[in-house]
């Protein structure tokens, strides 16, 4: 059986690194299940899910020129939309709306003005944000309005 892209197999976990794990696949092929693809969550450490000698199926993701076989164990996982039963949100969305950012009233009020206000507007308040940072970073590193003692 040639390991091909897209297909599905057996193999053992030879090697766990910070960034993935090497899977022996057959005909003694190895390929690397990068951190990314090992599941849906978030994985700090692939020891957390994964140690060696585990027997995993593996999807093929690429086959390079050079040989090398990229791996994924999170895309043969079921997704959990598709787990979720109709009429019932899956327990990683948020239960809320989109979140509006920006400070109440800032930019959403000025829909019918002119391009030339709402430029003068972003002049004062970018003018206003270089003040500000320049007082911070001038005080840190000693700059005018510092208190040294001599």
């Amino acid at each position: 059986m040639s390991i091909e892209v897209g297909s599905v197999v057996e193999g053992v976990v030879t090697g766990i690194t910070n960034f993935g794990a090497f899977v022996e696949l057959p005909e003694g092929k190895v390929g690397l299940v990068h951190i990314s693809e090992v599941a849906d969550v978030y994985v700090k450490d692939v020891h957390d899910f994964l140690k060696e000698r585990d027997q995993v199926k593996v999807k093929v993701l690429s086959v390079d020129e050079r040989g090398k076989i990229g791996l994924s164990i999170k895309q043969l996982q079921e997704k959990k939309e598709e787990t979720a039963q109709p009429g019932q949100t899956p327990s990683f969305r948020p239960q809320y709306g989109a979140r509006d950012f920006r400070k109440p009233g800032r930019y959403n009020n000025n829909l019918s003005a002119s391009f030339e206000d709402k430029l003068s507007k972003f002049l004062k308040d970018s003018d206003e944000r270089l003040t500000d940072l320049r007082r911070k970073t001038d005080s840190k590193r000693g700059g005018r309005g510092s208190r040294r003692s001599d």
